[in-house]
């Protein structure tokens, strides 16, 4: 299976940014082939005040119900459709009526959704430079671990924040993820320190691949410059990076082989020596 991580520059210009996912996952399409595409995280509106979120924010369908989706959602079924390919939406910002949430969408080939992972983990710190995130203060928190097949591979769900907690990850391979996605907007000062680190450390105790998909570049918060970091790549399950994109907008690809999944993992059988829950 080929996959390919998307990078994109995103701001609080909705329209500007779906034109931009649009762009980028066709002339990936158009030029590596991918079986699926990953999105980064909360790529339709990066940035603004918390009335900009709220206004970007969709009401995601319910089974049976007579809503179809926003722009975003629908744009991400139309691509899936488009180019025959499994679609990793990122994520998007979901009204969840009193809450928003931080939440991936998956579309298969058909155009049908596949899967819906709203994030657990919410980005509440402050950065070295004295800067203070909280992610709470905007969106709830998710409870469910999820995963879907895409062709042969069963793919774990994660988001951002969620990399430092290898126990989600943990999880999410017993669930029997031979891949796990991890869309981001990880920050610049923590990008350059801990990004890689982390999705190669996630990658060898889970003996999975990993693909991380992240935004890059400059965006405003609250009228604030924010910075984010980029470097989006694709992990083997020996923790070695097999692609990864360059600085500004584009994308990477990388073929997975089950075969290295399966004698990395035969020879060194974690699951089998682990001791402790």
């Amino acid at each position: 299976m080929r996959v390919t991580v998307v990078q994109m520059n995103p701001s609080a210009d909705k329209a500007a940014n779906l034109a931009a996912a649009e762009r980028l996952v066709s002339a990936a399409a158009a030029e590596d082939r991918p079986d699926l595409v990953v999105l980064p995280e909360m790529w339709t509106c990066l940035g603004g005040d918390r009335d900009t979120k709220r206004a970007a924010a969709e009401r995601l369908p319910e089974p049976g119900g007579a809503n179809r989706g926003g722009e975003a959602y629908t744009l991400l079924r139309d691509l899936a459709r488009r180019h025959r390919l499994v679609l990793h939406g990122g994520s998007i910002a979901e009204d969840g009526g009193d809450r928003l949430y931080n939440t991936t969408v998956v579309f298969g080939p058909d155009g049908e959704e596949r899967a819906r992972y709203r994030k657990i983990h919410l980005f509440d710190i402050v950065a070295p430079d004295g800067t203070g995130y909280r992610e709470s203060a905007t969106f709830g928190r998710g409870a469910d671990i999820v995963t879907y097949r895409a062709g042969d591979t069963t793919v774990g769900c994660t988001i951002c924040y969620d990399l430092r907690f290898p126990e989600l990850y943990l999880a999410l391979r017993r669930a029997g993820a031979e891949l796990i996605v991890v869309p981001a907007a990880f920050t610049l000062q923590t990008g350059k320190d801990h990004w890689e680190v982390l999705i190669r450390a996630r990658a060898i105790e889970t003996q999975c691949w990993l693909a991380a998909a992240a935004t890059w570049g400059r965006h405003e918060e609250r009228g604030e410059p924010r910075f984010t970091y980029g470097h989006s790549l694709i992990a083997d399950p020996w923790g070695h990076v097999v692609a990864k994109a360059s600085d500004g907008e584009g994308w990477a690809t990388a073929r997975l082989d089950h075969r290295l999944t399966a004698r990395v993992r035969r020879d060194m059988p974690l699951m089998d020596h682990r001791v402790l829950a």
